[in-house]
């Protein structure tokens, strides 16, 4: 064997390993001495794009189209032609991506069976589940499942299960459906399939996890995929792509400096090859800035999600709410709500912050139904994440209706739903929630020990501890801006009752913000109210003019 057939060997054994890089270079440095064929010019596409390198790899590949063309393999041209319309769609050329899909449909027309025909059945699979067609969605990954069973490909029977499971999940069937997307993914972490085609099942099945709440099931795929990805040298888009979806695990779990770094690299590094998964990854940074309380940084993030296509929604209704503004947040969750129509998951999704803006508008009767509405589907999927949302507002809820006795046990199942998805903000919020409904309950000591704890974790956090996640600096005393605002009502004059209807806010909400400024001011007993006025007075917190 001589020198260029050893190394064209070497490149083909590397590219086997899925060492994309060293594959890369062989590959290349034979193309710069002698022309390769085109299947080594295929794999050398391929390449580029585990790589990060989309450029290339769709110009290799659009050289490569022809050649297969010219050499008698419409098959082969096809799984090209398939693979370009699949970047160009994640890229956002939908034109350009529906024509190469045409194209490849136009080849296996009349040819025999083969897996080329049952990928291209799994990318009609996904623009029907994507236009909400179920029915169509489903008999399609069936008829995948099928010809991969016929054929014995394990990639084309992981995909139709991945196809039946994620229309199953869709119609709330969990049972069923939950166990399709784990063989799915079963297959996709090992090395029985194309990594590419892996990839994909992986980004259905966290995209599957979110709709429903399970944030444990996303967290251990995600951990088991970037290992998955971390075999192969190299792996830049999918590894990328685990990446964003680490961050939002990390960003439950507390440890939001890792988020941010890792969906910082998405924005940078995906530009290219996934708008969506960009998309994503500045809205999760929207998040953090929300939850750290840097409403500049924010809004930034959520427009920037927004421009590439990530509906803001909920997090820049909160974000409106933490900005007092509660007409805007108001808007802003009623519009999503809207949007969202029947869809029982995106609703599931927007409800947790919905009832938190009725609860502070003073419309209980509102909360309340919404509240219902969420522990329904709470209960209909059964995940952890719905069921630790359903609990906190419905405690929410009852303490803002004068009912406390009912919001503590209610609120303590929130927390050790929180405590169990490892999710320290959101038990923290919960804490001080509960703080307060032990406070209207006259248990004062108990309320004292919830506090401190959810005091400690925002510390941890790097935030102060406060009812909406933000301490401002330029704030005396800890308190939030609401707290102010009302403090500084209160020194203008004005009684409870004013003060709600200045803030179109309830009676019982208001009480509850004096209740926190009294506790966080150390003042008690029949004299708070005036030495609150006082220190208001002393601090210069005064209503805005």
């Amino acid at each position: 064997m001589n020198a260029a057939a050893l190394e064209l060997e070497q490149a083909r054994e590397a590219y086997a390993s899925r060492d994309w890089v060293a594959a890369r270079d062989a590959f290349t440095r034979m193309r710069d001495e002698e022309d390769i064929g085109a299947d080594d010019l295929y794999a050398l596409s391929n390449c580029h794009w585990w790589l990060g390198d989309v450029t290339a790899a769709l110009s290799l590949q659009r050289q490569v189209f022809p050649r297969f063309l010219d050499e008698g393999r419409p098959a082969a041209a096809a799984l090209v032609a398939l693979d370009i319309g699949y970047t160009l769609s994640l890229r956002g050329d939908e034109a350009q991506a529906s024509g190469w899909f045409g194209r490849a449909r136009g080849l296996l027309e009349g040819l025999p069976e083969g897996p080329e025909h049952g990928y291209l059945l799994h990318v009609g699979f996904e623009e029907a589940f994507g236009a909400g067609d179920l029915t169509t969605a489903r008999a399609t990954a069936e008829r995948v499942h099928d010809l991969g069973e016929r054929l014995g490909d394990v990639g084309l029977t992981a995909l139709g299960l991945l196809g039946e499971g994620r229309v199953l999940l869709r119609r709330g069937e969990i049972a069923a459906g939950m166990p399709l997307l784990d063989q799915a993914m079963l297959a996709a972490v090992s090395d029985e399939m194309d990594p590419a085609w892996a990839g994909n099942i992986y980004c259905h099945l966290i995209s599957a996890c979110y709709e429903i709440g399970d944030l444990r099931r996303a967290g251990e795929w995600t951990e088991a995929t970037t290992r998955w990805c971390e075999t192969m040298p190299g792996s830049g888009p999918f590894l990328g792509i685990c990446r964003v979806h680490r961050a939002q695990i990390l960003q439950v779990r507390g440890a939001w400096n890792e988020a941010e770094r890792e969906a910082r690299r998405v924005t940078r590094e995906l530009t290219e090859l996934d708008l969506p998964i960009v998309a994503e990854a500045h809205y999760l940074l929207g998040e953090l800035g929300r939850q750290r309380g840097d409403a500049p940084a924010a809004e930034a993030a959520f427009r920037e999600g927004h421009r590439l296509g990530r509906d803001p929604q909920p997090g820049l209704a909160l974000l409106r709410l933490l900005l007092g503004d509660v007409e805007a947040a108001g808007a802003s969750i009623r519009a999503g709500l809207v949007a969202a129509g029947d869809d029982p998951l995106a609703r599931a999704r927007l409800l947790p912050a919905a009832v938190e803006v009725a609860v502070t508008e003073g419309d209980l009767e509102q909360a309340a139904s919404w509240s219902r509405e969420l522990s329904e589907a709470a209960e209909r999927y059964g995940t952890s994440g719905f069921l630790m949302a359903a609990r906190y507002a419905r405690g929410t809820v009852l303490l803002a209706s004068g009912d406390a006795a009912a919001a503590v046990p209610v609120l303590r199942d929130a927390l050790r739903a929180g405590r169990q998805l490892d999710a320290p903000y959101d038990v923290a919020r919960t804490r001080l929630v509960l703080a307060d409904a032990c406070d209207a309950l006259g248990d004062g000591e108990s309320a004292a020990l919830e506090r401190a704890a959810a005091d400690a974790t925002f510390a941890q956090l790097g935030i102060g501890g406060t009812s909406d996640g933000s301490r401002r600096p330029d704030l005396p005393g800890g308190l939030t801006r609401r707290e102010a605002e009302v403090l500084a009502l209160v020194s203008a004059g004005r009684s409870n009752q004013e003060i709600a209807a200045e803030l179109v806010l309830s009676v019982r909400t208001i009480e509850r913000h004096l209740s926190t400024v009294y506790q966080k001011l150390g003042l008690h007993g029949r004299s708070a109210r005036a030495a609150a006025v006082g220190y208001a007075l002393r601090e210069g917190i005064v209503p805005p003019s």
